[in-house]
């Protein structure tokens, strides 16, 4: 998906390198094939079992390796790892559901425009607000919004709205996750959240997919899913976080929509009309505008970071 790449509250040290950009770049393409791959596999488990194969094999292989504490937690812990739990998985689930609709580059770009906007309210700047109108002229652009004018059709009105609802599950996921990343070392929060959320959403999977969920070649799939959008990110940005600016990580995070219609065209063979195209890029650069600015150190800031 757009699952998106995880945001996560780390304060970086030290100065921009190759290294560290690299592996973001990485993280970046590794979250949008796995989002590829998990379209194949809504036709036969639908959004419920994908969400749950996804969020169980993650939420397992994060935790064999985290090993999170769960004993001597308090009440706050607790209350914020369910609510990081609650967005991490609706987003999953909308955005899963928009890719039954929508190809993952429209997708991803509409969901794209959630924490983009959420960036620039709180910024309050004139130039992240015009930044924000050429992002939602994009949007109108990847949505096939200028086909009205022709008398054709836009995208999917349902597939668009369920893509948006993706996007404002991030951005709680975004503040959400400063205060999980107060409360929890390195990727105990992240592992603990995914856990909850496949507990929740594992019996509806289940209910939804059946046996199919225990097919080799579709488990296969989903342990594909699970490394290429969780594990393998989250662990590269976690090492890529400690050396990069917040400004310059949200300005490679700012390549997602476009690393989205490149794993359409390899992984599924989704091409963009042109018009497509420059909608993409027109969001890349509001999002590069938009994310590049000096931070302020206010919570909302360091979650954006």
């Amino acid at each position: 998906m757009s699952t998106p790449t995880p945001i996560l509250p780390l304060r970086p040290r030290g100065t921009t390198e190759y290294g560290p950009v690299a592996l973001v770049i990485v993280a970046v393409l590794s979250v949008q094939v796995g989002g590829a791959f998990a379209a194949t596999l809504l036709p036969s488990l639908g959004v419920l079992g994908t969400t749950a194969l996804r969020l169980v094999i993650a939420g397992v292989l994060l935790a064999l390796v985290t090993r999170p504490r769960w004993r001597g937690r308090t009440v706050g812990d607790w209350r914020a790892v369910v609510v990081f739990a609650a967005a991490l998985t609706l987003m999953n689930a909308f955005f899963y559901g928009s890719l039954t609709r929508l190809d993952i580059g429209v997708a991803v770009t509409i969901e794209f425009t959630g924490p983009l906007l959420m960036s620039a309210v709180l910024s309050r700047s004139g130039r992240d607000l015009l930044a924000v109108l050429a992002a939602a002229s994009g949007v109108v652009l990847v949505s096939g919004g200028w086909r009205l004018l022709a008398g054709g059709e836009a995208v999917d009105p349902l597939g668009a709205l369920l893509a948006a609802l993706a996007g404002a599950c991030w951005c709680g996921y975004i503040l959400a996750s400063a205060r999980v990343g107060q409360r929890f070392a390195g990727l105990d929060g992240i592992a603990l959240a995914m856990l909850l959320g496949a507990v929740v959403v594992a019996p509806l999977g289940v209910w939804s997919a059946g046996s199919r969920l225990l097919e080799p070649q579709l488990l296969g799939v989903g342990l594909l899913v699970a490394l290429a959008s969780s594990a393998i990110p989250y662990s590269l940005e976690l090492v890529a976080l400690r050396r990069l600016t917040p400004g310059v990580f949200g300005v490679l995070l700012s390549l997602e929509p476009a690393a989205a219609a490149g794993a359409g065209v390899v992984v599924l063979g989704q091409w963009m009309e042109p018009l497509q195209v420059l909608g993409v890029a027109l969001v890349v650069l509001a999002s590069v505008v938009i994310m590049s600015r000096p931070r302020r150190r206010s919570g909302a800031d360091a979650a954006s970071a």
